[in-house]
């Protein structure tokens, strides 16, 4: 019976003797799930040091990547930035609010979208890596794309991470292109592609299949030379997924830290949080995008990827100071 294990994680200055440290987190005891049994709690005595090892320790600070659409169509931001001095100006105000990452994307993947050929997306997101390098940027910068010679483009306009939304299915070049190039990678969990993904997605079980996903991609991009240190994983919030789903993924997202590799949440601005926090448009899901962001840095989450970096950078100094401050 394959057993699934997940951190309890807990904040606060007093943690008992015996917790194991996660950051400015830490956790005494973990839920044990099956997929044909009724979970169990059982303190970290009960786990193995194997068990223990996987749950990978997380950055003191999490990341925020800033997204740079530069896309006629995206959901949120489309056609904002699409000119090259747009887009700069727009990359340079989010590292000045504390973007550690700049994720730059040339196809949107909105619901419903249509494939963009190669040679367009490289047209729309090469000269502008290479002009956000041009204009003195060096923090990281991610190139979200499902195809090979966009992200080797990108690579050699100075990308330094390959963000792909369909977990390195999509092209099969584009795993071994970053092994060879020796490129970080998030891999991320989509049933389905854009144009059909939203259309009746069903799982036995949510939490569990994403991450058996995540697993088997994981050790696939290990088996090609990339090594663990060098993966993040997604479970893809809005993917193929209902709200509901969303959700089951949502509040046991610590899950995912028996993977061993750090977590991305890419939760802001989607459709859920206007659904539940009645904002049909876009532009007004901030305060919604933030509190998924909180929860999910309870949990342990280490790098968000946000539209609104200036609030989501305050709303995580100010939570870290009254909530998640380390001990002295």
């Amino acid at each position: 019976m394959t057993r699934y294990t997940r951190p309890i994680l807990q904040a606060g200055p007093a943690r008992p003797d015996g917790a194991v440290p996660f950051g400015s987190l830490w956790f005494t005891h973990a839920e044990v799930l099956y997929r044909d049994g009724p979970a169990r709690i059982v303190p970290v005595q009960d786990l193995t040091a194997d068990q223990l090892d996987r749950f990978n320790a997380p950055r003191q600070t999490p990341d925020l990547m800033g997204v740079l659409n530069v896309t006629p169509d995206s959901f949120s931001d489309g056609g904002q930035h699409a000119g090259t001095k747009a887009a700069v100006a727009h990359a340079q105000r989010m590292v000045a609010e504390g973007a550690t990452i700049i994720d730059v994307g040339g196809e949107s993947t909105r619901p419903g979208a249509d494939v963009v050929p190669e040679t367009e997306e490289i047209r729309r997101t090469a000269p502008v890596i290479a002009a956000l390098r041009d204009a003195g940027i060096d923090t990281a910068i991610s190139i979200d794309t499902r195809k090979a010679a966009v992200a080797d483009a990108a690579l050699d306009a100075g990308a330094t991470l390959v963000n792909d939304v369909s977990g390195f299915t999509y092209d099969a070049d584009l795993a071994p292109l970053c092994a060879r190039r020796g490129a970080p990678v998030c891999v991320m969990h989509a049933q389905g592609d854009p144009q059909t993904m939203q259309e009746n997605p069903s799982y036995d079980n949510v939490l569990l299949d994403v991450y058996d996903f995540l697993d088997e991609r994981i050790a696939a991009l290990m088996s090609l030379g990339i090594p663990r240190a060098n993966i993040t994983a997604d479970p893809g919030i809005g993917f193929g997924k209902t709200l509901d789903h969303n959700l089951a993924l949502l509040n046991r997202i610590s899950l995912f830290h028996g993977l061993g590799v750090p977590i991305l949440l890419g939760a802001s601005r989607k459709r859920f949080i206007g659904t539940l926090g009645n904002a049909p448009e876009a532009r007004d899901r901030a305060p919604g995008s933030i509190g998924v962001a909180l929860a999910a840095l309870a949990q342990g989450v280490q790098v968000l990827r946000v539209h609104d970096v200036a609030d989501h950078a305050q709303a995580i100094a100010l939570w870290r100071a009254s909530v998640a401050h380390p001990q002295a």
